[in-house]
């Protein structure tokens, strides 16, 4: 007997030191080596690992130092100074799942191809982690994250699994291109339906917080989003930066403050802008709401030339369309005031009242090119009840054919200034008058307007305007159809013998004032020159008695000598 227990101490003993021998050669580096080499020669997967530790105060944590892992040939997953283990009961039966993992001191890949992990945990920690890939169609870059996710049960093209909650801080996050510093989220996921019930941080020098969610089809619900004190800058266009937009999935916003923001890119700029949204769904660059509100309001907001002062907006949106509660801004020294509707059913802005003052304005030297140009979709037409116009400037430097009016006031009613997407003036009455011209060097003084206009024709009822001694009046017509016919019937009265040569008529072998009679027709379809068109007569009788008889054909004048 005696015997056989020495056998046995003798068998234990050796036991024991094999147990040692093994325990402590598996910290050592050739050991790590050759599981590395172990589990990249029999798995899917490639591991290196520096060193494995052990310590007897936490005899349920293994410590993996230097650890790159990944599927082979693909980019690394892992990429960590330390790895903890914490081992359960559980892995008996499921050796891939341990209790709590801490990945330390590296990086994380999160694209959805490397997403394919083998292990589960009740706890995943990160700590001063770096994280970079695409997830959610969300392009993530960030720095110096510490994170707690429980259960952490990852699944193809799911990082989180299906149900866990999670808590992050990052030193800095880039979402799409927009970088954030000090943020914080929390929230959790269940069955790929994100809550994010807390989340902010600084963007672009300012403050962000809000709470969101996500459906499982990619759409967001923002229960409210807070923005103040931004101050962004990017090197995109005014429209592509709205074009980004347009790209991003279904978005409900039930409530997003805006707050003393400044944002500049190429071209534009936007100064201390307060914008709040209730109540509103973008999709594919369209729009829904129920009972929804927009007010906004700014110092200066600038695209290209165009430059408004002061802008005070608000707006309140339902499913027939927009009601302009109030707009006003400060533009080229002038003050806009309206109020109005937007109608979906037939796209057509309908203005209650629009008044012009104090307008100093000159227009672009394509203004004729942009008033054939199409209004976009959401436009059709362009309606306006009443207007008003006061003391306004216009200037046109065109050097064709310039011209200047000076303290334009104006009055219409149930004016149709665009249709099928076209602008014109298609319906209404107006009256125009101006304190002075000058048109292509002729001065006048105090020249009028009154016309009114129906689907078929403008018809110009009044057209006058003062020379230096006489008076200019006119009636003319216009068709409403495409080759837009035209008629002129013009009196002058005392007027120089030449006012009608730099307008375009051939010069007259007279002098001093006289009188003249014009009756002129032709046509004027978009984008075609229409002198060709012209025909008429002029006859001018000089103060001397002379008269000169002149006739146009197909935009040229034949006429006789002084009689």
């Amino acid at each position: 007997m005696r015997f056989i227990g020495k056998i046995l101490l003798t068998f234990a003993l050796l036991l024991v030191l094999a147990i040692v021998l093994v325990y402590v050669l598996l910290q050592t580096r050739w050991a790590a080596g050759w599981v590395s080499r172990w589990i990249s020669d029999n798995s899917e997967y490639r591991l290196s690992v520096e060193k494995l530790d052990h310590n007897w105060s936490t005899p349920g944590r293994v410590t993996l130092t230097n650890v790159i892992f990944g599927q082979k040939n693909q980019p690394e997953i892992l990429n960590a100074g330390e790895v903890d283990l914490d081992l359960s009961w559980r892995q008996i039966t499921d050796p891939y799942f341990f209790n709590h993992v801490v990945l330390a001191n590296g990086r994380l890949n999160v694209n959805p191809s490397t997403n394919t992990l083998p292990f589960q945990a009740n706890t995943l920690q990160l700590s001063k982690m770096a994280l970079a890939g695409n997830t959610a169609g969300l392009d993530i870059q960030g720095q110096q994250i510490n994170a707690g996710i429980s259960p952490w049960q990852p699944k193809p093209n799911q990082l989180l699994g299906d149900k866990a909650d999670f808590q992050l801080s990052a030193s800095s996050l880039t979402v799409n291109g927009l970088p954030a510093e000090n943020v914080l989220i929390q929230g959790n996921i269940n069955n790929r339906n994100l809550t994010l019930s807390n989340f902010g941080g600084d963007l672009a020098r300012g403050q962000l917080t809000g709470k969101a969610t996500q459906a499982a089809d990619g759409s967001w619900n923002i229960e409210n989003l807070r923005l103040s004190n931004v101050r962004l800058q990017t090197s995109k266009t005014l429209s592509a930066f709205f074009d980004d937009f347009q790209t991003l999935p279904k978005v409900t916003i039930q409530r997003l403050d805006l707050i003393d923001a400044r944002l500049q890119g190429t071209d534009w700029a936007f100064s201390d802008v307060d914008l709040s949204v209730q109540d509103l769904t973008l999709e594919k660059g369209d729009w829904q709401s129920d009972d929804g509100e927009i007010t906004l309001n700014a110092t200066d907001m600038i695209d290209g030339n165009l430059h408004i002062q002061d802008p005070i907006i608000s707006l309140d949106l339902s499913p027939q369309g927009i009601a302009i509660k109030q707009a006003t801004a400060r533009w080229e020294r002038s003050l806009l005031r309206t109020t109005g509707n937007w109608l979906r059913a037939n796209k057509r802005l309908q203005l209650d009242e629009l008044s012009v003052a104090g307008l100093e304005y000159t227009l672009p030297q394509n203004w004729k090119q942009l008033w054939l140009q199409a209004l976009p979709a959401p436009l059709a037409e362009i309606s306006i009840s009443r207007f008003i116009a006061n003391r306004n400037l216009i200037i046109d430097i065109n050097p064709q054919f310039p011209f200047q009016i000076t303290a334009l006031d104006g009055l219409g009613s149930n004016l149709l200034l665009a249709r099928n997407h076209q602008w014109g003036i298609w319906g209404g009455k107006l009256n125009l008058n101006a304190s002075e011209a000058t048109f292509n060097r002729n001065d006048v003084r105090r020249p009028s307007i009154t016309l009114d206009a129906n689907d078929s024709q403008v018809n110009i009822s009044e057209l006058s305007a003062f020379t230096k001694e006489g008076l200019l009046e006119a009636t003319a017509t216009v068709d409403q159809q495409p080759q837009r016919h035209f008629s002129v019937k013009m009196n002058g009265r005392a007027v120089p013998a030449n006012e009608l040569e730099n307008w375009g008529w051939p010069h007259l072998a007279l002098d001093g004032n006289a009188n003249m009679q014009l009756n002129l027709q032709g046509q004027m379809p978009a984008s075609v020159d229409y002198k060709p068109t012209l025909r008429g007569s002029l006859q001018v009788t000089g103060s001397n008695g002379q008269t000169v008889n002149q006739q146009m054909v197909n935009g040229l004048v034949s006429g006789a000598a002084p009689q």
